[in-house]
């Protein structure tokens, strides 16, 4: 467990061969020496150089047969490429074994003793109970130890839990109660605010309705002196088109006047012979004028 480079895995889909996901099994335990540690979602053959678990155990339960695992099980392994593969029977606390011999896989006749060639663990019975020694010889924990230990700490996580459940409901309870104090002091604080804002907007209401007072007062005045400036306009604007009016007859007078005067002395012009070229330049008037008169005149 200790060594990067092996890899040990439960219960993880071994693939041997790519592209035939239905060639698969699930140890219970496997382990693969030179291949790193890490998680993998499954061990993938010819991902990991194309090296197989040396080294296979299954548990069997109440679901599995012996045809299962020393029959089927055990001609996988032996085809992939497995070295070592031990069934144990914790009902009983039968313990079988098979090593590879060249392509096969043989059973080992004895396993009371027994030692993995590949990892080094020893085998014991005692009674029914099966006792596993690592190579320093420190006994590991027995599946009913594992149990208990599997058991005992499903309790004390369960007592945690219930103890951690305990405190957050204390803990919710006062923040609870910190949470309606504070509500309260919060709840005295607003009250106190709205009376202060509503004396506040009753003061800016009569200060409004003052201004409006006011406001209605000063566009009354504008609306007086505007209407005293429109007639001012008006009775301005009257004098101004009464001045129009009469400088238009003016000079409509000067004009017909002056019209008048031409004329008789185009008239005076013709009756000592002139011609109208000779008009136009004494009078220094247009000739097509000049013309048109005498037209008229004729």
């Amino acid at each position: 467990k200790d060594d990067p480079n092996v890899f040990i895995a439960g219960d993880l889909f071994w693939f041997p061969k790519e592209k035939q996901p239905d060639i698969k099994q699930a140890p219970d335990v496997m382990v693969v020496f030179g291949r790193p540690q890490g998680d993998r979602g499954s061990y993938k053959q010819w991902e990991e150089d194309n090296i197989p678990p040396q080294v296979v155990f299954e548990i069997a339960s109440p679901s599995n047969t012996i045809t299962e695992l020393e029959v089927t099980k055990l001609e996988f392994y032996s085809k992939y490429g497995v070295e070592e593969y031990y069934v144990y029977y914790p009902e009983t606390g039968r313990l079988k074994g098979w090593r590879r011999q060249g392509k096969m896989m043989s059973e080992i006749a004895q396993m009371e003793g027994w030692v993995s060639p590949r990892i080094g663990i020893r085998f014991e019975k005692v009674g029914k109970e099966l006792q596993i020694y690592r190579p320093d010889g420190e006994r590991f924990a027995t599946y009913l130890e594992i149990l208990e230990q599997t058991e005992q700490e499903r309790q004390n996580a369960q007592q945690e839990r219930e103890n951690a459940q305990r405190e957050a409901t204390a803990r919710q309870q006062a923040e609870r109660e910190r949470d309606l104090e504070a509500t309260a002091r919060q709840q005295v604080e607003q009250e106190r605010d709205l009376m202060v804002q509503q004396a506040q907007r009753e003061r800016e209401n009569a200060q409004r309705e003052a201004t409006a007072r006011q406001q209605a007062e000063r566009e009354k005045e504008r609306e007086r002196e505007n209407a005293q400036r429109e007639a001012t306009a008006r009775q301005q604007a009257e004098r101004e088109r009464d001045l129009e009016a009469t400088a238009r007859q003016q000079a409509e007078r000067e004009i017909d006047l002056m019209v008048q005067r031409e004329q008789e002395a185009i008239s005076r012009l013709l009756g000592v012979g002139l011609t109208a070229e000779q008009i136009s330049n004494a009078l220094s008037l247009p000739l097509e004028v000049v013309q048109k008169f005498i037209d008229t005149d004729i």
